[in-house]
């Protein structure tokens, strides 16, 4: 897969995609605006080029609270990212290159207040998913907020992500419509801390003969 060349699907206005991201935007936006005072911690998992996260910290009253960290793998993503933080002036904001399934990337930034899951879900197996799951409740506060994605493709998952978010210790605050032609969910932790495990990695991406032919596997 060109995770960059992937990208450029959302650039038709009225594709699945582009509404996708109008979604996860509103919900991060809100995930901010909810937010306590102070310092502001954001991590996001797999960010590609930040467009959903960066978008709405460029213009939000609470950007210079935020100290955010982008992991993505593909340089080229993170250099697009890069270039759109330093442009909107975020200082806060670190885009790493790297590996964002290693929950090692976070460890000086755990817990936060906001954990993006966003184009994930998809492309992981059943046990990838319970395991990133089981992980968000380390790597988030409590009271703070997981935004993610999944589509509702067959086999649909996203009851369930719900039902493990609601097992590690999180309460449902939106949920996108099934006919929505995606899925966007944000989970609110409502658990006690948990310390992060060092050296856990929570996921592999899989190719979609994996995906389709593995009995425990999600469909990409």
């Amino acid at each position: 897969m060109d995770w960059s060349a992937w990208h450029d699907g959302y650039d038709t206005a009225d594709s699945w995609m582009a509404r996708r991201l109008r979604t996860v935007r509103q919900q991060i936006l809100r995930a901010l605006d909810d937010a306590p005072p102070g310092p502001l911690t954001v991590i996001s998992l797999c960010a590609g080029d930040g467009r959903d996260l960066l978008h709405v910290l460029a213009g939000h009253p609470r950007r210079h609270d935020v100290r955010a960290r982008l992991v993505e793998l593909d340089p080229r993503n993170a250099e697009a990212a890069s270039d759109a933080a330093r442009a909107a002036h975020l200082d806060g904001v670190e885009v790493v290159t790297g590996d964002a399934s290693l929950v090692d990337r976070y460890q000086d930034l755990v817990p936060a207040q906001l954990v993006l899951v966003c184009g994930v879900f998809g492309n992981i197996t059943d046990s990838g998913i319970e395991r990133t799951i089981g992980a968000c409740a380390q790597l988030c506060e409590t009271g703070g907020t997981v935004v993610w994605t999944r589509h509702r493709g067959e086999p649909d998952r996203v009851p369930l992500i719900c039902r493990r978010f609601e097992r590690e210790g999180f309460e449902l605050l939106w949920l996108s419509e099934p006919d929505a032609g995606y899925g966007v969910g944000a989970h609110r932790f409502a658990g006690p801390p948990r310390p992060l495990r060092p050296g856990l990695r929570m996921f592999e991406f899989v190719g979609y003969d994996v995906l389709r032919d593995r009995p425990d596997a999600a469909a990409s």
